[in-house]
């Protein structure tokens, strides 16, 4: 196994900065755009981020920490973001902030290695553990960052003309 809590943490603590760069400032033409049919846009995903942070991480968590059997954990509903207008700024912000909080509130835990084993009762997966849970974290964070990329590449699909071929993130 590779998990370290210190490593996993590394990449969480990067997320909002990561998005911050590569899309503040950018026209509403690149953020607006999906890679068709019910695809995210990258509003979309950054919105998704934020009911992740309120909704999914931290919950759970303290949910696998505070029984002493395994807990059900509550459902996420992985689309209740869509259909809410907001700027790609705010979402930011309120990414970044919501982030912090929960990286807080993960440090007061005070997680051990002993921690990490405890289960909870996932709804569709069954027993999972706190290790699986907060590895998951960061590579969600990782899966968003690369659909972002790849929805903002979308764009340019037919513009690169015969360096397509090249263009891994285009096939």
């Amino acid at each position: 196994m590779n998990f370290k809590q210190s490593e996993a943490l590394e990449i969480l603590e990067r997320t909002p900065a990561v998005l911050t760069n590569l899309l503040s400032g950018l026209s509403n033409e690149w953020v607006n755009g999906n890679e068709g049919g019910d695809s995210w846009n990258s509003l979309e995903v950054v919105a998704h981020l934020i009911d992740c942070e309120k909704s999914n991480w931290i919950p759970r968590i303290n949910s696998i920490l505070s029984s002493y059997e395994d807990a059900p954990l509550q459902p996420f509903d992985r689309f209740s973001h869509l259909g809410k207008e907001t700027g790609v700024e705010e979402l930011l912000r309120e990414f970044s902030q919501s982030r912090q909080q929960s990286l807080y509130q993960l440090g007061t835990l005070k997680i051990s290695s002993l921690d990490l084993n405890k289960t909870g009762l996932h709804p569709e997966f069954g027993f999972i553990t706190l290790q699986q849970l907060l590895s998951t974290w960061a590579v969600h964070d990782l899966t968003h960052i690369n659909q972002i990329s790849r929805v903002l590449a979308k764009r340019y699909d037919f513009d690169v003309g015969p360096w397509k071929t090249y263009l891994s993130i285009l096939k």
